[in-house]
Formats: C-alpha cells, structure tokens, sequence
C-alpha cells in the first residue's frame, strides 16, 4: 500500500492534472508514455483494476520498460481481497499528484474507469464507510440471487440511481444497496446533499476507438497476454485465495479476463 499522505485543508485550491482516458487497447499507454516524454510528466493510475498486485499481465499494468522510461504510480500495490471506491483512490491519486508537482512535474492520470476520472475531476459524495459485515451479506446475496434481482430491490428503494445504471451492473448495484443498508439514506440523497469539492482540474482527453479497429488489436493483445503467462498468473493468484470458488468472488478477481482464465 502505497504510504498516506496527509489531505489539504478543505480551502486548498484543485492540483492542476492532465487526464488520458480510453477503452482497453486503443493506444493509451503509448501516447501516455509519448506525453511524459515531452511534458516531463509522471504517469499515475486511473484504472480499477490495474490497482491489483496479483493481475499485472491480465489488467495490462505498464511493463518493467515502460515502468523504467518515466516514474509510474498507484500500480498493483492492493491485494485482491481487497476492495478499493473511487473516492478513496481519488484521494490517493490526488495526494501523489500534488507530490509530482511539488516535484516540478506533470501529474498525468492514465486509464479506463470514468468514475475515477469524475470523482477527481468534479468530486464524490462524502459517504461513511460501509461496515464490513454489510458489504460481505449484501454480496453473498448478489451471488445468490443474480444482479437483476437486486436491481428490482434497488428500484423499490431508490428509484431515481436504479434508473441510472444496468440491471447486470454488479458494483453499483451492490454499492448503492450498501450504501442504503448502513447509513439509512439512498445513493441519490448522498449525490445530491454531500457532494466533496473536486481535488484536480485539468483537461481529460478521450481516445475515442471504434469496436471494428479495437477488435484485431485486443485479439492480438490476448495472444500476446496467453503467450506471456497469463494463465500461469491466474493459477497462482488462485492458489493464494482462500477458498477456489470463493476465492474468484473477492473483489481483485473482477476485471475482464481474470475470472475467465
């Protein structure tokens, strides 16, 4: 785990960011590199899955050489048992980003999770955390009875966020029931009444791919992935779950691919 860093006050102006998003495959880690080059940037993190040690083959983290050609952050250092919110690492990531300024450099945030991007770039609401126990009951039950059925519950409870997101999205629909269960109040309170000030600015560039050029590359990619020795890195990441069905349930295990192989 990456060592805290103390949080400024709540008057402390946005730390200025660049932001590179994108679906997987379309050039992210190339151009990033590209801009570090030339902007004297440090590269961190923006992705939900490339958070996890025991994945950095299946998630795509920055290779060794990558790593090498300018300071990388927020890479692979949360185990897979371990669940991590988009507020949390906006913290995080906030944090190391007023550091590399202090440093003189460019904060570039790099990757694919867009609610990364929006809790750093237009703030999150400051909910408490959600105890323990309610997380792993709530997620017994989504195992159990399948997303849609938790989505009909979600609906009854706080219609205006069931409509916002899919029946078959299991990580909002488990939050949003945690969420409601622990603290009393539904998702859509929290989003309207205890909005967070934004911790960045800066402009976010999208690399905008279509499926029909993305299709060869990430056929490549896996290729590629397989010859490198994905599957021996799930069998070793499963090894040191405990439980083998259990085990591809804990939250590191939920990125495209890692389940799958």
């Amino acid at each position: 785990m990456p060592a805290a860093t103390a949080a400024p006050g709540p008057d402390a102006a946005p730390c200025a960011v660049i932001c590179l998003a994108g679906p997987t495959g379309s050039g992210k880690t190339a151009l990033a590199l590209h801009l570090a080059r030339e902007l004297g940037c440090e590269i961190i993190n923006a992705d939900s899955r490339q958070v996890y040690a025991d994945f950095p083959l299946i998630t795509a983290q920055p290779s060794p050489e990558e790593r090498a050609a300018c300071p990388h952050h927020l890479y692979g250092f949360l185990p897979t048992g371990q669940k991590i919110s988009a507020g949390r690492w906006a913290a995080m990531a906030a944090a190391v980003a007023r550091e590399v300024t202090a440093r003189g450099r460019v904060p570039l945030l790099v990757g694919g999770t867009g609610l990364y991007f929006q809790a750093l770039l237009r703030g999150m609401a400051e909910i408490p955390p959600v105890a323990p126990e309610v997380t792993r009951r709530l997620t017994a039950r989504l195992h159990s009875l399948g997303p849609e059925a938790l989505h009909a519950e979600l609906a009854r409870a706080d219609p205006a966020y069931a409509a916002r997101i899919h029946p078959r999205d299991r990580q909002r629909i488990l939050r949003a029931l945690e969420v409601l269960e622990d603290t009393g109040r539904p998702f859509s309170w929290w989003h309207a009444h205890a909005m967070a000030a934004p911790p960045c600015t800066g402009p976010l560039l999208v690399l905008d791919a279509g499926l029909d050029w993305l299709a060869p590359r990430l056929a490549r990619r896996l290729d590629a992935m397989l010859a490198a020795g994905a599957l021996d890195e799930a069998r070793a990441a499963r090894a040191r779950c405990p439980g083998s069905v259990a085990g591809v349930r804990q939250p590191g295990w939920s990125g495209i691919g890692c389940a799958e192989l």
